[in-house]
């Protein structure tokens, strides 16, 4: 008998390097590394996105959402919901999945959208766990239409409250649970409760402390009592659809980036001119000071570190706002001609009032 355990752990390994084998064959045969590492940035632009042929099997991503499967088994829960690549994170109305952005795919998409939009949005393995936690608590809701429930209403408020352009969230609202960046559970009531999943879903949260005092406990308690009631039931929506996947999106992907700049406020230049003239100079007589979008450049991470510690907000909006003065100033010739430290505090103020300016005129970037 212990000869035939040996084996059959043998025989197992090897059927594990077998199925990675394949798994490695299939995402080389499939999307073909080589091919789109080789290609420039400007024929990746012209590609349409039914042509890239990347696939989630193969790649950190399948590894994550096979972790994701393990925290809802740790919580007892039966429901998985499907995964698909498509434009960006979205879980679609009536359908208990997830859409994942397509550079998830692949390393050199990556590299691409870092370049276009500054960041990787769910490009680390924490950063994208914490979306995906929010994407199931959609996905749960769909599966199992925990929105009809009056209870659920009573909570979280009416789903069909429509989406607004743009919210103003209170920042120091304790009425709501703090997972995804801008307060996003104060957009909307669906948002609400799949922060509050996502927030009890993590493993080792200590929601219960950390939450104790805080009105949105009882939020989380009412989704601790639900999901005790639903964990073992069957869904009672099973679609496997995936809308907007890959294949069928003849979009290009310079259509799509630029879409999204515009979307995002990345492509308005004159936003920022009247004050960073007050700021900084363009007059001759400056002409040979030190460049102000260098001066912002060198003390960038600075900056950011500082707006984000006292707003709270999302990197990826600091860093949009900080890049738009960054090209103003560049255009625009702007000099340093004012003492460093007094232009430095300036600086802070002025990225600081235009981030909160870009959050409340709706430019939120944020799993939905």
């Amino acid at each position: 008998m212990k000869g035939k355990n040996v084996l059959d752990k043998s025989l197992a390994s090897q059927r594990r390097k077998v199925v990675r084998g394949h798994y490695r064959a299939r995402a080389r045969n499939a999307f073909g590394p080589s091919h789109l590492d080789e290609l420039s940035d400007e024929k990746l632009l012209g590609m349409r996105f039914c042509n890239l042929g990347v696939h989630i099997e193969g790649t950190p991503l399948e590894q994550r959402i096979a972790r994701l499967y393990e925290e809802l088994e740790y919580r007892g829960i039966y429901f998985r919901p499907h995964c698909w690549l498509a434009q960006e994170w979205f879980s679609p109305d009536g359908v208990p999945g997830i859409a994942v952005p397509f550079y998830l795919g692949h390393p050199r998409l990556m590299r691409l959208e870092r370049k276009q939009m500054l960041e990787v949005e769910g490009g680390a393995e924490e950063g994208c766990m914490q979306i995906l936690r929010h994407e199931a608590g959609h996905a749960i809701d769909n599966a199992y239409r925990l929105r009809r429930r009056r209870d659920w209403r009573e909570v979280f408020g009416r789903a069909s409250e429509p989406y607004p352009d743009f919210y103003s969230p209170k920042p120091y609202s304790r009425s709501f649970v703090l997972h995804l960046d801008s307060w996003y559970a104060q957009s909307h009531p669906v948002e609400d409760f799949a922060e509050t999943f996502a927030v009890w879903l993590k493993p080792k949260s200590r929601w219960r402390s950390q939450y104790h005092d805080w009105p949105a406990i009882k939020k989380l308690e009412f989704v601790h009592q639900l999901m005790e009631e639903i964990r073992e039931q069957k869904a009672k929506v099973t679609s496997r659809e995936r809308p907007g996947s890959l294949p069928t999106l003849r979009m290009t992907l310079r259509e799509h980036y630029d879409q999204r700049r515009a979307h995002y406020g990345l492509d308005h230049p004159n936003f920022y001119d009247h004050d960073l003239r007050r700021l900084f100079s363009d007059a001759p007589e400056h002409a040979r000071r030190p460049s102000a979008a260098v001066f912002l450049r060198r003390l960038g991470p600075k900056l950011r570190r500082e707006v984000g510690h006292w707003t709270g907000e999302y990197q990826y909006t600091i860093n949009q706002v900080l890049d738009g003065m960054i090209e103003r100033c560049r255009d625009l010739k702007l000099r340093v001609h004012r003492p460093q430290r007094e232009v430095e505090r300036n600086a802070l103020i002025l990225l600081t009032i235009q981030t909160m300016n870009y959050l409340h005129d709706g430019h939120h970037r944020v799993a939905l």
